[in-house]
């Protein structure tokens, strides 16, 4: 799945961007530094934006596209926040036989996001993955850490109806 950048403006505490320069300052020279800051990066902010990979780079002395490269090609890292309520979509074979793609299309419809984006209001974010480990409730929509099995496409409104404000 590709993953989207965020088009929310991207907003930074000093204290945030202190408690960032810091660890890369501890890290910088060890091998393997870049995994751990990057990391420790989205622990701080909740994702990796751009500006914040660029401060990476810079304060490393790599490139931002080497970075990048690695925001992108392992899954534990995020381009976009996630909202108050991140909802999960399962694709994997199980779910996707039983109509998995139809209720991710459901949700994008209905919240006017694709995966990897989160809301302008910050309420909800969607992910489609491989697998929640589910697969005998197939097909499995998450919302946080609660599970929702053995889905309709109808039962899509009424579950997003239960986080909405």
């Amino acid at each position: 799945m590709l993953k989207r950048i965020s088009k929310i403006a991207f907003k930074q505490t000093e204290e945030q961007k202190k408690e960032l320069l810091d660890y890369i300052n501890a890290q910088k020279g060890k091998p393997g530094a870049l995994m751990p800051i990057m990391q420790k990066a989205q622990d701080i902010y909740g994702y990796l934006p751009e500006e914040v990979q660029r401060i990476i780079a810079d304060e490393l002395g790599i490139s931002t596209e080497e970075v990048f490269g690695v925001s992108t090609f392992y899954s534990q890292f995020a381009l976009s926040p996630k909202g108050k309520y991140n909802i999960s979509i399962c694709l994997g074979t199980a779910c996707y036989v039983k109509g998995s793609g139809d209720i991710l299309n459901k949700v994008q419809e209905i919240l006017k996001i694709m995966p990897e984006e989160c809301s302008e209001d910050g309420q909800f974010s969607l992910t489609a993955c491989r697998c929640v480990g589910a697969c005998g409730l197939a097909p499995v929509l998450m919302v946080n850490d609660e599970v929702y099995g053995r889905l309709t496409v109808n039962d899509v409104e009424g579950i997003l109806n239960k986080y909405k404000n």
